[in-house]
């Protein structure tokens, strides 16, 4: 596992009126603070990648569908530099994912219906100065094949 990294399984507490799903409580030991709350999505196949924050911890769920998640530890003289960390998370398996600043990241919709992430950010989005290193998904230095694993 990437160092830092944190996945948490979710509990689903069903009843007769419907769900509930606790996401994330300030009171948990790897919280880093709060800076929005926002909800992105993605359409079957297609990929939301690559990015890292210099400041950011992103916290993320997917509430509808499912995607995999990829995580990339490009971080100079960190431990696990070069790993990479494969997640499958969404409805038929409710984890949050923590992810420490400075590590790569992305998603892939992989359910037959678009899904739905909700992100927990520890900072606030500045449209004037984003908080973002971004790389191309498919034609960058990091070693991944977004592509099924059975074709």
């Amino acid at each position: 596992m990437i160092q830092g990294v944190v996945i948490k399984k979710l509990k689903v507490i069903p009843d007769e009126r419907g769900r509930l799903m606790e996401i994330l409580r300030n009171d948990e030991g790897f919280f880093s603070g709060f800076g929005q709350v926002y909800l992105t999505t993605a359409y079957p196949g297609v990929v939301k990648a690559w990015h890292a924050h210099r400041k950011q911890v992103d916290n993320l769920t997917i509430v509808k569908g499912m995607a995999k998640f990829v995580l990339y530890d490009g971080r100079e003289g960190s431990p696990t530099r070069g790993e990479i960390n494969e997640f499958y998370a969404g409805e038929h398996n409710p984890i949050l994912v923590s992810i420490p600043t400075g590590v790569f990241h992305g998603f892939k919709c992989i359910s037959s219906s678009e899904c739905l992430a909700i992100n927990i950010p520890s900072e606030v989005y500045r449209a004037d100065n984003p908080d973002e290193i971004r790389l191309d998904p498919y034609r960058s230095e990091i070693p991944y094949d977004w592509s099924r694993k059975d074709k």
